[in-house]
């Protein structure tokens, strides 16, 4: 008995820590954004991009003084939003980080594409690789380093810190419920890059998603994630998973309206598993099975 009872308490002991983490890390950032006037960029990096919306915006400040505080600055970090009020009256501790470099930009309502579509679309040639990020998530200090590092070894593939396996069942894409984490750092077709713990997109490639325009809105206007994937089937290229950062050092921003409407659309009710139909071709099928 005594033993099942110190079993017991080792997952509450975890969640416990867990907790208590990243409200410390809530804490700090909080601090940081009260008092810091260091820039946010520097020369040299890649572009970040992300987006937020509603509720969330009140506390994505904590996710960019995170980014900010990294070991590796971006040489340009944009938020993106299509709320006319969030535009006209934004947070404080947003227009703090505007005073130390952020950029607040305006976007049509494309949905999850607003975090890289808008860059992409408004760049006659990219020169830069783009970087995209949640907005409700505390990244670790090496995040975008890694990410850069990475980049660097295989400058014209697509880079990721959290991707899928893409399952395969009697020669078809299994639901995508069914796939698992890529444990590999090997190129494939099947590598499927998720965009919650970031992914570094090369110059040529945001070329080819600003060639593609919209189509998006089409075949997957809530998979944001099919779309990329499907440009990178089209274009040759592939994801190379970044294994070095444990899941445990992404902590998420707690109280924010961290919300589960898209997963539960597109995990639960099978949205991934629709928009994946409408987006591959047999051809582009193929090429996925193949590998």
């Amino acid at each position: 008995m005594l033993s099942a009872l110190r079993l017991a308490r080792v997952p509450l002991i975890s969640t416990l820590l867990s907790n208590a983490r990243i409200a410390a890390s809530m804490i700090v950032l909080s601090i940081v954004n009260l008092t810091s006037r260091a820039p946010v960029t520097a020369p040299d990096g890649p572009v970040v991009s992300l987006t937020s919306y509603s509720k969330r915006v009140d506390q994505v400040h904590l996710t960019i003084e995170s980014i900010a505080r990294g070991s590796q600055k971006p040489s340009r970090l944009i938020l993106w939003l299509d709320e006319q009020e969030r535009l006209a009256n934004p947070p404080r501790a947003l227009r703090r980080l505007v005073a130390r470099g952020l950029e607040i930009r305006e976007t049509p309502n494309y949905g999850p594409h607003k975090k890289y579509y808008p860059y992409a679309a408004g760049t006659a040639h990219h020169s830069v690789p783009l970087v995209t990020s949640d907005d409700d998530t505390m990244y670790p200090e090496e995040w975008l380093a890694s990410l850069v590092r990475a980049h660097r070894v295989d400058p014209e593939m697509v880079v990721a810190h959290r991707v899928n396996l893409i399952e395969i069942r009697d020669g078809a894409i299994a639901p995508y419920s069914s796939w698992r984490r890529a444990t590999s750092t090997s190129l494939s077709p099947r590598n499927f890059a998720v965009g919650v713990r970031g992914i570094l997109y090369p110059p040529a490639f945001l070329d080819v998603l600003r060639e593609q325009g919209t189509g998006f809105e089409d075949v997957a206007p809530r998979a944001d994630d099919v779309w990329l994937h499907w440009n990178l089937i089209r274009s040759g290229r592939r994801v190379r998973p970044i294994l070095e950062l444990p899941a445990e050092d992404f902590l998420p921003v707690r109280g924010g309206g961290r919300v589960a409407g898209l997963w539960a659309s597109n995990i639960d009710s099978g949205g991934n598993d629709e928009q994946i139909r409408r987006t591959y071709a047999p051809e582009e099928v193929a090429v996925i099975v193949g590998g």
